[in-house]
């Protein structure tokens, strides 16, 4: 029988993004980091392996991003496109572009403040590996059924990271592209 679990990681550099004229908030980081080893309660020791998203990110069409696990405080869902996971090298990734409620507001402020930086991501193992020859235990998880990550206070991984997107450097970084393809345009037509 499956049973649910939930992970906290520490999301230091965590970023939002400001939206332009009232746009949307956006923020974004890395729920889990792979390869990194966490003790889980005072039992074991855990690692995600690289690709224990692949599946689930390819096949779950409705995932959440909530605000401390709370299944009330919606922050996004992959299923309208306000969530977008991906995995790559280092770990999850995630974006999410806050709804314009109070609790996304109040959430925005904590993190510009810094008082909130952390992530957590709630899933169910469906393929693991344990080592008991080393003291505590070693849980490798290769493949997980991923339900829901959410931003939090207190992470159970230390190498997490969320931040929130700053406007300016997203139109710095426009210019800079609009820029790169004039240039291109030109070299292409020599």
């Amino acid at each position: 029988m499956k049973s649910k679990e939930l992970r906290t990681i520490d999301i230091t550099n965590f970023q939002t993004r400001e939206g332009a004229d009232n746009g949307p908030v956006i923020i974004e980081g890395y729920a889990a980091i792979f390869n990194s080893k966490t003790l889980i309660g005072e039992w074991f020791e855990e690692v995600i392996s690289p690709g224990a998203f692949s599946r689930t990110l390819s096949e779950n069409g409705d995932i959440r991003a909530l605000f401390n696990h709370n299944w009330d405080n919606v922050l996004g869902r992959t299923k309208n496109g306000t969530l977008k996971l991906e995995e790559d090298t280092r770990g999850l990734k995630f974006e999410v572009e806050l709804p314009n409620t109070s609790l996304a507001r109040d959430l925005a402020e904590s993190m510009r403040r810094g008082d909130i930086n952390q992530c957590s991501f709630g899933f169910f193992a469906t393929e693991e590996v344990w080592d008991y020859s080393v003291e505590p235990a070693v849980r490798t998880v290769t493949e997980v059924e991923l339900y829901e990550i959410s931003v939090v206070s207190i992470p159970a991984y230390e190498d997490t990271e969320v931040s929130l997107r700053s406007k300016e450097i997203d139109k710095s970084v426009e210019k800079r592209i609009k820029i790169l393809n004039q240039i291109k345009g030109v070299l292409s037509n020599e």
